[in-house]
């Protein structure tokens, strides 16, 4: 099997998972979506056949940007704005916004701000329809929306008043090292609201009290990913470096693959040409009912 690399799709099985029924992973090529989790425990491999094609206008690239766009799309697209990495800076308003239509699509729409454990607590954005599949792409094994917030850069002022107590980042080698104790989250969330209650009242004197809501009635969504093992020590493995990746398929977490011989973020490497060659599959109850969370 060869195609295009584009990001891991993920599904929550119905009813919740758990380490006998945990997510389940797609390994997607081009627009065919490849079940991952019978891999769990067998020997797969990728190799690298030295192409790179942009995700947006299809140009061969010697480079990917932004998680799989050539250079001009990169200048030019908003998606790939910094804004919208720090949507606290956006400058729609000024009238410099790359594509307006974008804008009103995609940044002037209602937000949630949310806090999950990750590689520890840890503060996000994100629209509704990104739920939960943003929490797994960071790999958080607990997650729970906070407030509803009318629009992205309004969202960004809240979450900037959260980073001067948590952070606004996943530490991915901590997080694939399966160190994550559980934590209640809900007095966490109690916590916060108390420090940054000055911030947040300055917010809605700015923007209006409708702008910023409280959700009080979001439970807690626990994650549990389908990993065998996780690395003693996590060593990076890269497309760049060496076109091939092999290795025994120990789980998978966020987006990284855990191997035996090292972990590799597939998503780092949209829109790079790869063929996927399952050597064979693990299978059995006894492997399926070690997946857990470590």
């Amino acid at each position: 099997m060869r195609g295009f690399l584009r990001k891991m799709t993920s599904e929550v099985p119905e009813g919740g998972c758990n380490p006998d029924n945990p997510i389940k992973y797609f390994l997607r090529l081009n627009d065919e979506a490849i079940s991952l989790n019978e891999h769990v425990g067998a020997r797969i491999s990728f190799n690298f056949t030295g192409k790179i094609q942009c995700i947006e206008c299809g140009r061969a690239t010697k480079k990917s940007y932004s998680q799989g766009y050539c250079y001009p799309c990169f200048k030019k697209l908003a998606q790939c704005d910094l804004c919208i990495v720090s949507p606290e800076r956006c400058h729609f308003d000024a009238g410099t916004c790359r594509d307006t239509g974008f804008a009103e699509n995609f940044c002037m729409q209602p937000h949630i701000v949310y806090i999950a454990n990750s590689s520890g607590i840890k503060v996000g954005i994100t629209r509704q329809e990104n739920l939960p599949t943003r929490w797994i792409d960071q790999g958080a094994v607990q997650a729970l929306p906070i407030l509803n917030v009318m629009t992205r850069q309004q969202s960004g002022f809240v979450e900037v008043a959260f980073k001067q107590h948590i952070s606004d980042k996943t530490q991915w080698r901590k997080m694939l090292s399966g160190e994550n104790p559980e934590v209640d989250l809900a007095q966490k969330r109690e916590e916060l609201f108390e420090e940054i209650a000055s911030d947040l009242d300055s917010l809605t004197e700015r923007f209006g009290l409708q702008a910023i809501q409280p959700i009080g009635n979001a439970e807690v969504q626990t994650l549990v990913y389908p990993v065998l093992q996780y690395p003693a020590k996590v060593t990076s493995l890269s497309f760049d470096k060496s076109p091939e990746v092999t290795g025994v398929l120990h789980g998978i977490k966020g987006q990284y693959l855990i191997f035996d011989t090292g972990v590799i973020n597939l998503r780092r490497f949209t829109s790079y040409e790869v063929s996927f060659n399952p050597e064979t599959e693990a299978g059995g109850n006894e492997q399926e009912s070690q997946l857990s969370l470590l």
